[in-house]
């Protein structure tokens, strides 16, 4: 829309800015004074009447011309009863949202009267003056004009905004390039938050996180993303946050949306502007919701390859694999099986086939059961490190395999996961479960409660008499039995250590002179209370590192 300003700068209008002084900002009033951006507020519409209440038939953005009737006619005296009938007539105004007043001269009194431009410079109200050789109708022409001009510039601008982003659309990443289009043409911050409400990409993408106040914004964002998402159905909603005016927009269909496009800057958008968002929805909706049907159909085609990989017939795979995505990670490769929420398990797969688009040859993966497996480079640390921090998922990696002994490192990398999901998200590889010893997979088994059972008379016995059966059977077995050695650790003397024992075997009914009876009971310490194993003999405390030489 065009803007006061505009206007009153019209020279063939000769309209005289009153409040402010000036249009020039360093001359303008101290105090009261109209802010600097009075005069650049937009005008909707102009409108003239003489009514002391004019405001039913106006609304926010217009300007109001009047010749004064409503004031009275001649020279009047400007009492205080006639300063505070100007000052309500104004309070009306602004409440209303007018942008400016502009006064016609010489009609029904002879200048602008002093009261009307005091109470529009103390309320803030832009007021000009109209000279009598310049009817209204010429202002609302003249503001016609403009609007009709700006009108048909921000048309032209929509129209070459959807063909920039259609042609965007085109591209490999047609999403992506779709919305940073979105992003540059509006010049605001464009955000895609993906089906279970995480922000999976923003443009620009050091946006968000330029000030703290956009810190703020995506805390705000994210709520209200879940908030529409978990409705179900199609919805839109604003929000102030950050000093920035933020939208957003559910994509896909109802029951089945696909994510939520959040933009935000610091102007509001037109009805231009809004025309190319509605058309990037429409994108965006159709671009994910093919994606997931094309990822369906390239998922099973992918865990197709994968089973028959493992049935050896490498060159099948290669070739099929070589025409899709380019060739398979040269041998030796580790394999990676990733455990992720299944609200996420698309938006990691999509992650992936991009990492695949930019760096053919380096990886392949596909869906097994319950879990995304991954052929990747030995050395390919920062991929597996990326995908556990970005998704949140759990990894679990093998060692360095040929293709021919891919079943024993899928095996492998299975049972890395599984330890790896009994702790916070991140990686553990198998090597470090086999620096562990066998005996340390007993803590992930339905070994524990067989371990109490064994223990539990040590237990209770210690529980009641504050005796250190359990301890003292841990160092012994520890220390293979040498009593010396343990009386020395425990500070006591050895027959102290002897009877213990000898106290152990007749409460658990185990003669732990043979190798059998002290291995049973080491494994039910190790499944009951794995913390307090040593390290080097069984320890749980794992090694999270992906590749530890």
């Amino acid at each position: 829309m065009p803007t006061l300003r505009r206007l009153l700068t019209r020279p063939e209008l000769a309209l005289t800015l009153l409040a402010p002084d000036s249009l020039d900002p360093e001359v303008l009033p101290a105090e009261p004074a109209v802010p600097a951006e009075g005069v650049d507020a937009s005008v909707v519409w102009v409108h003239s009447s003489d009514l002391l209440d004019p405001t039913p038939f106006l609304a926010a953005g217009h300007l109001l011309l009047t010749t004064g009737t409503q004031f009275g006619t001649g020279d009047v005296v400007d009492d205080a009863e006639a300063d505070a009938r100007y000052a309500d007539y104004v309070d009306r105004l602004q409440a209303c949202g007018v942008v400016a007043l502009g006064f016609g001269t010489e009609v029904v009194r002879a200048g602008t009267p002093q009261p009307l431009i005091d109470a529009c410079r103390a309320r803030g109200l832009p007021l000009f003056e109209v000279p009598f050789r310049i009817p209204f109708i010429a202002v609302e022409r003249a503001a016609g004009d403009l609007i009709a001009e700006e009108r048909y510039a921000r048309s032209t601008w929509a129209l070459a905004a959807q063909h920039a982003i259609a042609l965007a659309a085109l591209r490999p990443d047609g999403l992506g390039a779709t919305l940073a289009e979105l992003s540059r043409q509006l010049d605001h911050w464009v955000a895609l938050f993906d089906a279970s409400g995480k922000l999976d990409r923003v443009f620009p993408e050091s946006s968000l996180a330029a000030t703290s106040a956009r810190g703020l914004a995506l805390e705000s964002l994210q709520r209200d993303a879940a908030r529409l998402l978990s409705a179900g159905k199609r919805a839109s909603s604003s929000v102030i946050a950050g000093g920035e005016t933020l939208t957003l927009q559910t994509l896909g269909r109802p029951g089945a949306l696909r994510g939520v496009l959040a933009l935000g800057g610091t102007t509001a958008l037109d009805r231009a502007s809004h025309s190319v968002v509605t058309s990037v929805i429409a994108l965006a909706g159709l671009s994910l919701e093919q994606n997931a049907t094309l990822g369906r159909a390239v998922g099973h085609l992918r865990s197709g390859l994968l089973r028959t990989l493992l049935l050896g017939d490498l060159d099948l795979v290669q070739g099929v694999a070589e025409q899709l995505w380019g060739a398979l990670p040269p041998s030796p490769v580790r394999v990676v099986s990733v455990q992720v929420a299944a609200n996420r398990r698309d938006a990691l797969t999509e992650w992936l086939e991009l990492r695949v688009e930019t760096r053919p040859g380096t990886l392949f993966f596909a869906l097994l059961d319950d879990s995304v497996v991954l052929c990747v480079e030995a050395d390919d640390r920062a991929l597996v490190a990326e995908a556990c921090s970005r998704f949140e998922a759990w990894a679990g990696i093998s060692d360095p395999s040929g293709y021919d002994g891919l079943p024993g490192a899928l095996a492998q990398s299975g049972q890395a996961l599984d330890r790896a999901a009994e702790v916070q998200p991140g990686m553990v590889e198998f090597a470090a479960i086999a620096r562990q010893g066998v005996l340390a997979l007993l803590a992930g088994t339905d070994a524990r409660e067989i371990g109490l059972a064994a223990l539990a008379p040590l237990l209770a016995h210690d529980t009641e008499h504050g005796s250190g059966l359990v301890p003292t059977l841990r160092v012994w077995l520890e220390h293979n039995g040498q009593y010396g050695a343990v009386a020395t650790l425990l500070g006591v003397h050895r027959h102290t250590i002897r009877a213990r024992i000898g106290q152990i075997e007749t409460l658990t009914g185990r003669d732990l002179s043979g190798f059998p009876a002290r291995a049973d009971l080491w494994a039910a310490l190790l499944a009951t209370d794995p913390g307090e194993a040593p390290q080097g003999r069984g320890s749980r405390s794992l090694d999270r590192d992906v590749f530890a030489k």
